[in-house]
């Protein structure tokens, strides 16, 4: 990411909207619109600077007027570019949230302390953050609901997280299920 590894991504570029170079965002901030309070943006590679100068959020999409794209065919070459701010430009988590990227890369382990792996993405399809962990044995990654009943204790100084994996999990694992 342009030599920066601190950098926090907060949106996807989607299709263009009508003629005149707006766009459609997805917005991963809490409140959609919000992307646009964070200044100008980059592109994954560090190589160009996205200002939104306008944002409107409507029933289906966030649509955002880039500055300096004036026709449908600029806002088309932008489309798939994902937005990416500095991590410090981002205010500081409350004491029960995190961002995603300081979870990223966090050693899992039980509530025993055993190691069970590498939390390797959050992912939210719709119904809740899931959590995916790449197992320390190897074999198929494990994906769980990040809920405080599964995830009981984050400690981002000591980079480790507490996974209590549901019951089936555990059962499956052993080849009972």
């Amino acid at each position: 990411m342009g030599g920066e590894a601190n950098l926090v991504l907060l949106g996807e570029i989607g299709a263009a909207q009508g003629l005149k170079g707006e766009v459609r965002v997805r917005s991963y901030t809490e409140e959609p619109a919000d992307i646009a309070a964070y200044g100008p943006l980059r592109n994954e590679a560090g190589t160009k600077t996205i200002e939104i100068s306008r944002v409107r959020v409507t029933p289906k999409a966030v649509i955002a007027r880039i500055k300096g794209v004036t026709t449908r065919e600029a806002a088309e070459a932008l489309n798939r570019t994902k937005l990416y701010v500095a991590r410090d430009a981002l205010p500081e988590a409350a004491d029960d949230e995190w961002y995603v990227g300081d979870l990223v890369g966090l050693k899992a382990v039980s509530a025993e302390g055993g190691p069970l792996g590498t939390v390797a993405a959050i992912h939210n399809f719709g119904a809740g953050d899931i959590m995916e962990v790449e197992r320390t044995e190897g074999g198929p990654s494990l994906l769980v609901a990040f809920t405080d009943d599964t995830v009981p204790e984050i400690d981002i100084a000591a980079g480790r997280l507490v996974l209590v994996p549901p019951e089936e999990i555990e059962a499956s694992d052993d080849g009972d299920a």
